[in-house]
């Protein structure tokens, strides 16, 4: 049993529209309001991207997204200070792909604790940033190759880089430039799971790995979804934004036929209508993701967050195909914890496809170290245990009644 001190703390939270991200924020609220605390959004939600575009890699789609999230992070800097001031919050809570949370606090000198929904974005010697599928290297000339790479990737985000650093020229907080300039130097709370990060020896004990914030949903399997437990099962979902590749996807798929599997094909929300081409057991618009996890022998993925702690959630092997952002990143801790393979998508044959399930399917090991997250997922911390760590910064620690548990390895 635990016992809080009830003092109730204000919270700001400021979060990027992104539906993923407002799932995690939105279950870090239900738990610090549960335990008697204020929550407030601070929304930038009025600056919307340009239309989509059908190609991910189309760079005016590309150069969209980022003039709308600077566009975004300008105005939350305009109008901030004074709906903050209004209500004067003990503690921001700041998404690390909103840069204007780090740079509110800094100005109005509020602590603040990062929420990293993807892959942390905090600094890190030899550790790629997120958007990189590279090996740690953590020698001088890997990390000078590391410190190129982040300038270059200042210049492709050159509009959001200019808006930081006017606005910390104006405000008076330093030389400031990128994403990774404004997180919390206090705390990041990370939704990746304990052990599935790459080692961060000078940072690691201010990033925290909580697993994904938001507690698993058990729904049922679909009725009309009704796999023969004889033939392994492959899973295939490419993401909310991404189910409209149906090339792509039919190539998965036929693979998939190849190496004596069942296909289900999850279109993430798309319209399975259009999809009828694509040559699955089944191709569905949305599928109940944990239920069929719990079913696949493998899941094809294209290594985004929520996705691939699920699969870890249920000790599921992957294939991963990274089509943008972060998800590089996630394939490349994917490879290195042996939870799975990765190939680019740009040469994603059907023959390779096929090989790396076949791989995937007759090697063991990729089960047992996926299973070796399933097996420590009850103990992963989660909102409760992120809002534990909020308390701590805000003064407010939990005082254990009975005995802890014995620590579990991602405690040590």
């Amino acid at each position: 049993m635990v016992q809080y001190d009830r003092l109730a703390a204000r919270i700001l939270m400021i979060c990027p529209p992104h539906p993923s991200h407002r799932q995690a924020f939105a279950a870090l609220a239900e738990e610090l309001r549960a335990r008697g605390h204020h929550v407030r959004f601070l929304n930038g939600d009025t600056v919307r991207s340009r239309p989509r575009l059908s190609s991910e890699r189309h760079p005016a789609r590309l150069r969209g997204e980022i003039a709308a999230g600077a566009d975004r992070t300008r105005m939350l800097c305009r109008l901030g200070p004074e709906a903050i001031a209004a209500y004067r919050p003990d503690l921001i809570l700041g998404d690390q792909t909103e840069p204007a949370a780090g740079l509110l606090s800094r100005h109005l000198r509020i602590p603040m604790v990062s929420i990293a929904c993807a892959l942390p974005f905090d600094d890190e010697p030899g550790v790629p940033i997120p958007f990189l599928g590279w090996r740690p290297d953590h020698s001088e000339r890997g990390i000078d190759r590391l410190q190129t790479a982040r300038r270059i990737a200042q210049w492709v985000m050159l509009r959001q880089s200019r808006v930081i650093a006017q606005t910390a020229l104006d405000w008076d907080l330093g030389p400031l430039r990128d994403f990774t300039d404004c997180v919390s130097p206090l705390m990041t709370l990370a939704q990746a799971v304990p052990g599935f990060d790459h080692p961060r020896p000078v940072t690691g004990g201010r990033v925290r790995h909580m697993g994904l914030f938001r507690a698993p949903v058990e729904d049922p399997l679909p009725c009309d979804i009704r796999p023969d437990p004889a033939r392994p099962l492959v899973y295939v979902s490419l993401g909310t934004l991404q189910g409209h590749r149906h090339r792509l996807l039919a190539r998965i798929a036929r693979a998939c036929r190849r190496a004596g599997a069942q296909v289900l094909v999850s279109l993430g929300g798309q319209s399975a209508e259009a999809a009828r081409g694509i040559p699955a057991d089944w191709v569905r618009s949305f599928v109940p993701q944990r239920a069929i996890l719990g079913r696949a022998q493998v899941c094809v993925t294209h290594a985004g967050m929520n996705t691939v702690m699920e699969c870890l959630e249920q000790g599921v092997p992957m294939l991963a195909l990274p089509l943008t952002n972060d998800q590089p990143g996630v394939a490349a801790r994917i490879a290195r914890t042996g939870t799975g393979l990765r190939l680019s998508p740009r040469w994603a044959s059907e023959a390779r496809i096929h090989a790396a399930l076949c791989r995937l399917l007759d090697d063991p090991s990729f089960r047992t170290n996926a299973r070796s997250f399933a097996h420590d997922a009850p103990h992963w911390p989660r909102a409760a245990g992120a809002v534990d760590a909020i308390e701590g910064v805000l003064g407010r620690r939990p005082t254990l009644v009975t005995p802890p548990v014995a620590a579990h390895a991602w405690q040590q």
